[in-house]
């Protein structure tokens, strides 16, 4: 327990330190009518000068940057600084106030989808526990467990220990998948086509086993043995390890849940992962201790049956729902062209048709309770198959946009080359938008959807040229065998000091920025009021 609690502790500040980097110190001194401007780089940075004043160019610095400019020159300088890790997000340095005029972080930019994308994962993870608790790995274990700290007459206090206990566990899951692999890793995962084909064969694989063409299982000899160590400790350590056991034992129901939920998480953010965690555990643990509390809803609580089967087989539709997601960012990121749109919603419509039909057959041979409780699932699973109908024939069903390839929106001119587009922009003198997406990016698929399909931005974009840069491309590789997407990546970070998708970058006819980038979001006012032109 302490050095869980240690771990935790020595890791929280260094994620707090991470968003303070500052490897750029500023100074400047007064000679004569001139000023000389100075800038020291901590050692295994390089700095880029990105603007100063009306000229655009990048240029990297080591260990310094010197230079003397008379008074009347002076003008504000846009740079950033990346190691082997990060980049920094431009900020501007202007000697006339002898002080740093931060320009609004790119890393900061997407915190309101952020802030929604960590609600998300949390409600996600309360439903992935909540539904783990009735399956039957889980439930079953529920009414042996609080009789047994009834019988020890620790009862409620031993109930409450038991639940934060799952809680530390599952929490320290989701914190040791962020310290093994890093923020930066787990968003490099969550876009990379190798990963992706792996994430979809890992779900395939889950859903199969709820399916029940086979179980994953941890060894016996695991959970036997903490038991055991459980029986023969006392206080806080025996609970912990009983909570262990429970982890082990249930692991064929919840492992399935927790990876799917991994999955989704990685990416999303440094504390997603854990985010994840804690709703899944609160969820899970939440049953152990109101049963404590009130031991006589056990006998109200139903019997272990036939329903956490169909419970396991409604979750085997969803997994390999959601495993689709997955195979699509591979199959377009290497353009094998093997899952267009009509072919993915089709195996939707099957999936959700499946759960209906499923729920459906033999309801009559069910309690009146089961059969309310089917219908509540069936109707709106038809429907949901209904609904997606018409996508193969070219409707948006945007309720799966974050999931399904994306559409082409009509009437807009695309560029997938920076150079190209910038070449274009000049010779027909527009303003150009910056696309930095990725065939990964859930939220980019909400954009186009909702933002960049609607009608009034289509007519505004018109007057730009549109360059859409995927970061996670793998099909197009240069003479060094670099990838399009990994030279896309690069100009991202490096250029505007940012590594999360969607961002947006408005550019004059010459290549200067006008305004300061866009991130998400799903409002189309908010999109055109950003608009220079």
């Amino acid at each position: 327990m302490k050095r869980i609690l240690t771990i935790v502790m020595i890791c929280m500040p260094l994620m707090v330190a991470a968003q303070m980097v500052q490897p750029v110190k500023w100074t400047g001194e007064e000679i004569g009518d001139s000023v000389r401007l100075k800038a020291t780089v901590e050692p295994g940075w390089h700095m880029s000068i990105l603007e100063m004043g009306e000229f655009m160019f990048t240029q990297e610095y080591k260990d310094s940057f010197v230079m003397t400019v008379s008074k009347t020159d002076l003008a504000p300088i846009r740079y950033n600084a990346c190691n082997d890790q990060m980049c920094t997000a431009p900020e501007v340095w202007e000697w006339k106030n002898v002080q740093r005029d931060k320009v609004q972080s790119t890393k900061e930019l997407p915190s309101t989808a952020n802030d929604r994308s960590l609600w998300l994962i949390f409600l996600l993870g309360l439903l992935g526990g909540l539904l783990a608790i009735f399956t039957p790995c889980v439930w079953p274990i529920i009414p042996m467990t609080v009789s047994f700290f009834l019988k020890k007459g620790g009862g409620l206090k031993d109930a409450v220990l038991y639940g934060l206990s799952i809680i530390i566990l599952y929490v320290g899951l989701g914190l040791l998948v962020t310290i093994l692999f890093g923020a930066s890793a787990l968003n490099e995962l969550s876009t990379n086509a190798v990963m992706n084909i792996i994430f979809f064969l890992v779900l395939v694989v889950f859903a199969l086993s709820f399916f029940g063409l086979f179980e994953i299982t941890l060894p016996d000899s695991w959970s036997t043995a903490l038991d055991n160590k459980a029986r023969s400790t006392g206080g806080f350590v025996s609970i912990l390890l009983m909570a262990f056991t429970l982890v082990i034992v249930s692991f064929s129901c919840t492992g399935p849940i927790i990876g799917t939920l991994l999955v989704e998480a990685a990416g999303r953010s440094l504390l997603a992962p854990a985010i994840g965690m804690l709703g899944f555990a609160i969820a899970l643990a939440l049953p152990f201790s109101l049963f404590a509390m009130f031991p006589q809803w056990l006998k109200q609580a139903p019997k272990s049956g036939d329903w956490m089967t169909s419970l396991k087989v409604v979750l085997a539709f969803l997994e390999l729902a959601l495993s689709l997601k997955f195979l699509s960012v591979a199959d377009m990121a290497y353009g094998w062209g093997i899952l267009p749109r009509w072919l993915f919603i089709a195996i939707w419509i099957v999936c959700f048709a499946g759960i209906g039909i499923y729920l459906l057959w033999n309801i009559k041979n069910v309690s009146t309770t089961r059969k309310i409780i089917r219908t509540i699932v069936i109707l709106p699973s038809l429907a949901f198959a209904g609904y997606l109908v018409p996508g193969l024939w070219g409707a948006p069903v945007k309720a799966i946009s974050a999931f399904a390839p994306p559409m082409e929106i009509e009437g807009r001119v695309v560029f997938n080359d920076y150079e190209e587009g910038i070449a274009y922009a000049r010779q027909v003198n527009k303003p150009v938008i910056l696309d930095f997406t990725g065939y990964g990016c859930v939220n980019c698929r909400k954009m186009e959807a909702f933002v960049l399909d609607h009608d009034s931005v289509k007519a505004r974009l018109q007057n730009y040229v549109f360059i859409e840069l995927f970061v996670d491309d793998r099909l197009d590789t240069d003479s060094d065998g670099e990838s399009e997407g990994t030279e896309n990546s690069r100009l991202q970070r490096e250029q505007f000091g940012s590594n999360a998708q969607p961002f947006f970058v408005q550019l004059d006819a010459k290549g200067n920025q006008v305004a300061d980038p866009m991130a998400f979001t799903t409002d189309p006012m908010e999109f055109i009021n950003w608009l220079k032109y």
